[in-house]
């Protein structure tokens, strides 16, 4: 089995910043996207920026030049670095991966953390 653990979310006034980790665990052979999606509330789950094991990435419009993600296949973790904060950014923030285990060998395309909730208020 694998899991995806997130941390780092919380309560941060407009105009500031938070790092979400997410970390996976269990017998992993190799993982290819990693990512962040996020669901406000009464609105559907979108995406907010995935980044492949080789570093490329793809994310929505309203993450340009405010969120970056990053990854460290050493310890199967990606990060989204989030700045210049709004209002309309609070969501749980939810991690997912494409993650293949060698024993038994098998590929989990959606594998889903429990989420992490992001409030942006003064």
């Amino acid at each position: 089995q694998v899991q995806l653990v997130e941390s780092g979310g919380g309560l941060v006034q407009p105009g500031g910043s938070l790092r979400l980790p997410c970390a996976a665990s269990g017998s992993i052979l190799s993982i290819r996207t990693m990512g962040w999606y996020r669901q406000a509330p009464g609105k559907q789950r979108e995406l907010v920026e995935v980044i492949s094991n080789v570093g490329i990435t793809n994310y929505a419009d309203f993450v340009k030049g405010r969120f970056t993600i990053s990854r460290d296949n050493d310890k199967n973790t990606v990060y989204l670095q989030m700045n210049s904060l709004k209002p309309e950014d609070t969501a749980v923030y939810y991690c997912n991966a494409d993650i293949t285990i060698r024993a038994p060998f098998r590929r989990y395309p959606e594998v889903w953390g429990q989420g992490t909730l992001v409030t942006v208020s003064s």
